[in-house]
């Protein structure tokens, strides 16, 4: 295969779409940049994508590539899924410790093997460089977030996010940008598209989430220098990066963005109402960038906000969440909605669980 046979890329242009349940409930108006539409299911498919298309366009001989990725979460399903639009084969090596539901959707989206070895991520990916990279000379290793294509690849959501607005007659870009924070690979790719955006220059702000037990960004900015956190203990797992990319922290310095931690349960909380006000479900990694519209947290985090500001919601998706999962959620967490808002014109107050919210 050569480059002039590729095909278009291993990702699609995603809707952005103004809510009106979760605009009333942050009391601004709320975009919501629906990334769980990609092929793969997760905003991964721009980066890994990216970096899988630019690694065939320069191979010598992109006909002997074969991706390798340690991922057994969003952005190995991306590299898959890239994979097969590419026309490539993609191995994937995870631990012993990656639930089935993953492995089975590996293995459907098309994987040409998917390897499990290991108790932990660091044992699979030292076993995917020493025993099978290093043997294929056509081996190309896809790291989840940290590689300037993968950013590069994120960045193209900025630019449809001011396309797509103009269309809506919404000229001047968005006054706000919600994302939430792993290894900081999404978040690049934000700052580095506002700053060709020129957003910044228009005042937009960036607001980087990220859930207790998986801060290590927060805890970097608040120290002034990279922070390796001793482990992780989040049930958002996809944010599960014990030290940010260093591009990442670099660009937060630059541009003082606003950084904040939320709880576990206020996570799986904008997991289960965004499911009742939009019929969308994500897990909690994504659940987080949701959370923040309900009870007044987005306000609270940017008070600068008016009810005319425009504030996109980077719905980055994720494959690791199904119905039974949210149930159960809400049975673990549901305690939450205690403080909730009552405000009845929005559908999930209405629909909250223990019989919290007022009747309808």
């Amino acid at each position: 295969m050569g480059s002039a046979s590729m095909p278009s890329n291993p990702w699609v242009e995603t809707p952005l779409i103004e809510s009106s349940a979760l605009s009333k409930a942050a009391g601004c108006r709320i975009f919501l940049k629906l990334e769980n539409l990609q092929p793969s299911g997760s905003f991964k498919s721009r980066g890994i994508g990216a970096l899988l298309q630019h690694s065939l366009l320069n191979h010598r001989n992109p006909d002997v590539v074969h991706f390798y990725c340690s991922s057994g979460g969003n952005a190995g399903l991306a590299c898959v899924t890239a994979a097969r639009t590419l026309n490539r084969p993609a191995t994937i090596v995870v631990p012993f410790t990656t639930k089935p539901l993953m492995i089975a959707k590996l293995r459907n989206a098309g994987a040409y093997e998917v390897v499990q070895v290991g108790e932990n991520w660091k044992e699979a990916d030292t076993y995917l460089q020493e025993r099978l990279l290093d043997n294929d000379p056509g081996g190309i290793y896809v790291p989840p977030f940290d590689h300037p294509e993968i950013w590069e690849g994120h960045s193209t959501l900025v630019s449809e996010v001011g396309r797509q607005l103009a269309d809506q007659d919404e000229n001047g870009g968005p006054d706000a940008m919600v994302c939430s924070v792993g290894g900081g690979g999404l978040l690049c790719g934000v700052l580095l598209g506002l700053e060709r955006q020129y957003y910044w220059d228009k005042g937009c702000k960036v607001l980087a989430l990220e859930t207790e037990g998986a801060e290590s960004l927060h805890k970097s900015l608040l120290q002034g220098e990279l922070v390796t956190l001793p482990g992780i203990t989040t049930i958002a797992t996809s944010l599960g990066a014990t030290r940010v990319a260093q591009r990442a922290f670099d660009l937060a310095q630059e541009h003082g963005i606003k950084s904040a931690v939320l709880s576990d349960a206020e996570a799986a909380m904008g997991c289960w109402r965004f499911a009742d006000d939009e019929r969308i479900i994500v897990e909690p990694a994504c659940g987080i960038n949701l959370a923040v519209c309900y009870d007044g947290r987005l306000k609270k985090l940017l008070p600068e906000l008016t009810p005319q500001s425009k504030v996109v919601i980077v719905v980055c998706g994720g494959s690791n969440v199904t119905l039974q999962t949210l149930m159960a959620y809400r049975d673990e967490y549901g305690w939450i909605e205690k403080s909730t808002t009552n405000d009845t014109e929005i559908p999930s107050t209405l629909s909250a669980p223990n019989g919290v919210a007022p009747d309808a």
